[in-house]
């Protein structure tokens, strides 16, 4: 009985084992169409199915040397602007509600500096377009004194660096910024219009800032050098009767804080006259009868820094042309490869798409938008611009502020989709969040974080281009920059069609300005 028992045992459990295998087979058999059914459907969305030559293609026009470097108010400018505008009419994008057209004009106050400036020190002479910015109106001062004041600042918290200080008759030179901590190179320039009010106040002939921030010398010499641009609308005039002198940080040494000494100064007055530069503007309708009266704003600016005088004694082939491929071609291109693929399979909530011009000059045609939305402000609940330096590793994409929105699940995910990693702000001393359009919104409220190509840290192979003559279309990896767009299209469809609003993380800066954009 014992052997018989045994046997029956093993035949019970032969069939046990065989009836699990059938149920397992069964059960994957049940299991394996769907994930294969989700696969290909992920695969299949439009973002998925594109080569790498019809990026290339958008970037190769928009970085072309045809259009002079896109310089805001000159005429390449408003060719890659009707560019986008065409773009938008082929995927059948249409205006925003009431306008007639794609553009949002803005008129911009244009100021020419002269060639001619030039600061006297001792033995030293400092030359306009070389050493030194002059703006303001004319002066002709000889052997004047100067006397050092700081900062130059003063303000209703009791901080004044003229206390005690007799600047009347006299050149005052100041450091640049203020005192209040802030790392926005731009911000620290705009400064300079309180500054020379505080300075006239006081009695002072002319200011003279020394030029200490970490961006090259170079760099702010292509951005104010030769003339600059400001918003018609807004109350700080570069065109002031003050004379300001903005002057390298390498020749700080020459001047002698403490006491009063002497130098000469010659500035000739500003020519001032109005143009014209758009934003791009077009609207896609969400597909969800709910979430469709919710929109976020998928954006990158299009203009860039124009060229520069070629020297006669260089060939007639020399490169003068900035023609910014990474900045900001790339997010130009972007933007479109998105609307391209958002138009093809709508997703729940609205986009507003829109080319900005101004950047270069100081985030100008996004502060614009943000005062004169053509969508409320409260209707739209993320911001995703897209702009950057260039990149030094391609395998990531850097999002800018990746930590600070309740987005970075959607980020992350896209990224993964096409192998390729995130990482937040590698540099946060630069400030970057603050000096790119996103900025524009998240003053406002609105979750606002930057996408950018891949890097890791500020090295030779990322400033070899940054506002560099060799910042061209031939210099580009254009399979990295497909996935960079691919990337960024996924990741806008992802968050347009979660079912939560948008949030900053808890604690952020802006979240004040969101609770009060949005009621919460």
């Amino acid at each position: 009985m014992i052997n018989i028992g045994k046997s029956l045992l093993i035949k019970n459990m032969k069939k046990q084992a065989y009836l699990f295998l059938v149920i397992a087979v069964a059960f994957n058999a049940c299991l394996t169409p769907k994930v294969q059914t989700s696969v290909q459907t992920i695969q299949t969305l439009p973002e998925f199915t594109t080569s790498p030559s019809e990026t290339e293609a958008h970037l190769r026009f928009i970085a072309s040397d045809e259009l002079q470097g896109r310089k805001t108010g000159e005429p390449g400018n408003m060719v890659a602007a009707r560019y986008i505008a065409e773009q938008f009419r082929k995927l059948g994008i249409k205006p925003a509600h009431g306008q007639s057209s794609y553009y949002q004009p803005i008129t911009f106050s244009e100021t020419k500096k002269s060639p001619n400036s030039l600061l006297i020190i001792g033995t030293d002479t400092l030359k306009a377009g070389i050493d030194l910015i002059a703006s303001g109106s004319g002066i002709d001062l000889k052997n004047t004194p100067y006397i050092y004041a700081n900062y130059g600042w003063a303000d209703s918290t009791g901080y004044d660096d003229y206390k005690n200080l007799d600047v009347q008759g006299k050149v005052v030179v100041v450091s640049l910024g203020t005192p209040i901590a802030n790392p926005s190179i731009r911000a620290q320039i705009r400064a300079g219009v309180q500054k020379d009010k505080i300075a006239k106040a006081h009695g002072a002939l002319a200011l003279i800032e020394i030029y200490t921030a970490k961006i090259p010398w170079e760099n702010i010499l292509n951005f104010l050098g030769k003339g600059s641009l400001t918003l018609k609308d807004t109350s700080e005039k570069v065109a002031s009767n003050f004379p300001h002198v903005l002057i390298n940080g390498s020749a700080k040494d020459k001047f002698t804080k403490g006491n009063t000494t002497k130098l000469s100064l010659q500035t000739y007055p500003q020519t001032e006259r109005l143009v014209m530069s758009p934003n791009v503007v077009g609207v896609m309708e969400g597909s969800d009868p709910l979430l469709k009266d919710q929109y976020i704003i998928l954006s990158a600016h299009f203009d860039h820094l124009g060229v520069i005088p070629r020297d006669p004694k260089d060939p007639l082939d020399a490169d003068t042309i900035y023609n910014g491929a990474r900045d900001n071609a790339f997010g130009v291109t972007a933007m479109l490869y998105a609307a391209h693929s958002l138009t093809q399979l709508k997703p729940k909530r609205s986009v507003v798409f829109i080319g900005f011009t101004g950047e270069e000059i100081g985030l100008l045609g996004s502060e614009y938008y943000a005062k004169h939305p053509l969508i409320p402000l409260k209707q739209c609940v993320f911001a995703f611009d897209t702009d950057g330096a260039g990149y030094n590793d391609t395998t990531l994409v850097t999002i800018i502020g990746l930590n600070r929105t309740d987005c970075n699940t959607e980020i992350n995910q896209a990224a993964n989709a096409f192998g390729l990693k995130t990482i937040d702000d590698p540099v946060p001393e630069q400030g970057l969040f603050d000096r790119s359009d996103n900025v524009s919104f998240a003053r406002e409220g609105i979750p606002s974080p930057d996408f950018a190509p891949g890097f890791t840290k500020f090295d030779d192979e990322i400033l070899k281009y940054y506002h560099n003559l060799a910042d061209n279309p031939e210099t580009v990896n254009f399979r990295y920059f497909h996935r960079y767009c691919q990337v960024y299209a996924h990741a806008a469809r992802l968050i347009a069609n979660r079912e939560k609003q948008p949030t900053w993380k808890a604690g952020d800066k802006y979240e004040k300005a969101y609770k009060a954009l949005y009621g919460k």
